[in-house]
Protein backbone atom coordinates (compact mmCIF):
# COMPACT_ATOMS: atom_id res chain seq x y z
CA UNK A 1 0.00 0.00 0.00
CA UNK A 2 1.29 3.29 -0.92
CA UNK A 3 1.38 6.21 1.43
CA UNK A 4 -0.95 8.12 -0.99
CA UNK A 5 -3.33 5.00 -0.66
CA UNK A 6 -3.71 4.83 3.42
CA UNK A 7 -3.71 8.60 3.56
CA UNK A 8 -6.92 9.13 0.99
CA UNK A 9 -8.48 5.95 2.54
CA UNK A 10 -7.80 5.68 6.11
CA UNK A 11 -9.52 3.25 8.44
CA UNK A 12 -11.83 5.30 10.69
CA UNK A 13 -9.64 5.12 14.31
CA UNK A 14 -6.57 4.05 12.88
CA UNK A 15 -3.48 5.73 13.96
CA UNK A 16 -0.92 4.74 10.93
CA UNK A 17 2.79 4.25 12.47
CA UNK A 18 4.78 5.99 9.05
CA UNK A 19 7.87 7.03 8.33
CA UNK A 20 6.66 10.44 10.05
CA UNK A 21 5.80 8.40 13.16
CA UNK A 22 8.85 6.56 13.36
CA UNK A 23 11.20 9.44 13.14
CA UNK A 24 8.65 11.00 16.25
CA UNK A 25 9.02 7.66 17.82
CA UNK A 26 12.79 6.91 17.37
CA UNK A 27 13.68 7.84 21.34
CA UNK A 28 10.58 5.58 22.92
CA UNK A 29 10.89 2.98 20.85
CA UNK A 30 14.46 2.79 21.34
CA UNK A 31 14.08 2.74 24.96
CA UNK A 32 11.22 0.25 24.85
CA UNK A 33 13.35 -1.91 22.50
CA UNK A 34 16.40 -2.06 25.60
CA UNK A 35 13.55 -3.39 27.67
CA UNK A 36 14.54 -6.60 26.26
CA UNK A 37 17.19 -7.17 28.82
CA UNK A 38 16.44 -8.01 32.76
CA UNK A 39 19.07 -5.87 33.51
CA UNK A 40 17.47 -2.88 31.61
CA UNK A 41 14.50 -3.36 32.79
CA UNK A 42 15.27 -3.28 36.70
CA UNK A 43 17.74 -0.15 35.67
CA UNK A 44 14.40 1.39 34.19
CA UNK A 45 12.06 0.84 37.48
CA UNK A 46 14.96 1.42 39.69
CA UNK A 47 15.04 5.43 38.27
CA UNK A 48 12.22 5.95 35.38
CA UNK A 49 12.98 9.33 35.38
CA UNK A 50 16.82 8.87 34.99
CA UNK A 51 15.84 6.03 32.16
CA UNK A 52 13.82 7.97 29.84
CA UNK A 53 16.63 10.56 29.89
CA UNK A 54 18.94 8.52 28.89
CA UNK A 55 16.77 7.75 26.14
CA UNK A 56 16.45 11.15 25.34
CA UNK A 57 12.32 11.41 25.68
CA UNK A 58 10.34 14.23 25.21
CA UNK A 59 7.92 15.43 28.01
CA UNK A 60 4.84 14.08 25.78
CA UNK A 61 6.65 10.73 25.49
CA UNK A 62 7.37 10.48 29.51
CA UNK A 63 3.93 11.76 30.44
CA UNK A 64 2.67 9.17 28.74
CA UNK A 65 5.54 6.21 30.34
CA UNK A 66 4.21 7.92 33.37
CA UNK A 67 0.82 7.49 32.76
CA UNK A 68 0.79 4.41 31.55
CA UNK A 69 -1.21 5.04 28.71
CA UNK A 70 -0.14 2.95 25.75
CA UNK A 71 -2.43 5.27 23.24
CA UNK A 72 -1.14 7.81 23.40
CA UNK A 73 2.41 6.44 23.73
CA UNK A 74 1.61 5.35 20.32
CA UNK A 75 0.09 9.06 19.19
CA UNK A 76 3.76 10.05 20.60
CA UNK A 77 5.24 8.09 18.00
CA UNK A 78 5.46 4.23 20.18
CA UNK A 79 5.94 1.30 17.64
CA UNK A 80 3.50 -1.48 19.19
CA UNK A 81 5.55 -4.20 18.94
CA UNK A 82 8.28 -2.29 20.80
CA UNK A 83 5.77 -1.20 23.09
CA UNK A 84 4.26 -4.93 24.20
CA UNK A 85 7.68 -5.10 25.87
CA UNK A 86 7.12 -2.22 28.42
CA UNK A 87 3.49 -2.87 28.33
CA UNK A 88 3.98 -6.59 29.36
CA UNK A 89 7.22 -5.67 31.92
CA UNK A 90 4.88 -3.65 33.64
CA UNK A 91 1.16 -6.07 34.07
CA UNK A 92 -0.76 -4.62 31.33
CA UNK A 93 -2.56 -6.89 29.61
CA UNK A 94 -3.80 -7.09 25.62
CA UNK A 95 -7.03 -6.39 27.35
CA UNK A 96 -5.82 -3.04 28.99
CA UNK A 97 -4.35 -2.26 26.05
CA UNK A 98 -7.20 -2.62 23.88
CA UNK A 99 -9.46 -1.21 26.44
CA UNK A 100 -7.52 2.41 26.09
CA UNK A 101 -7.62 2.33 22.71
CA UNK A 102 -11.11 2.01 22.47
CA UNK A 103 -11.45 4.73 25.17
CA UNK A 104 -13.41 2.05 27.68
CA UNK A 105 -12.90 0.52 31.03
CA UNK A 106 -11.31 -3.02 31.02
CA UNK A 107 -14.45 -4.28 31.79
CA UNK A 108 -16.49 -3.05 29.28
CA UNK A 109 -13.92 -4.42 27.01
CA UNK A 110 -14.10 -7.85 28.16
CA UNK A 111 -17.82 -7.35 27.70
CA UNK A 112 -17.67 -6.21 24.32
CA UNK A 113 -15.30 -8.79 23.17
CA UNK A 114 -17.28 -11.60 24.46
CA UNK A 115 -20.61 -10.03 22.81
CA UNK A 116 -18.45 -10.10 19.45
CA UNK A 117 -17.54 -13.81 20.00
CA UNK A 118 -21.14 -14.99 20.71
Amino acid sequence: MTSAMHHEAPIPGTYMFDGKAAMKGYALNKMCYSLNTAENRKEFLKDEDAYCTKYGLNEEQRKAIRDRNVLAMIHAGGCIYYLAKFSGMLGLTVQDVGAQQRGVSVEEFKKLLKEQGE
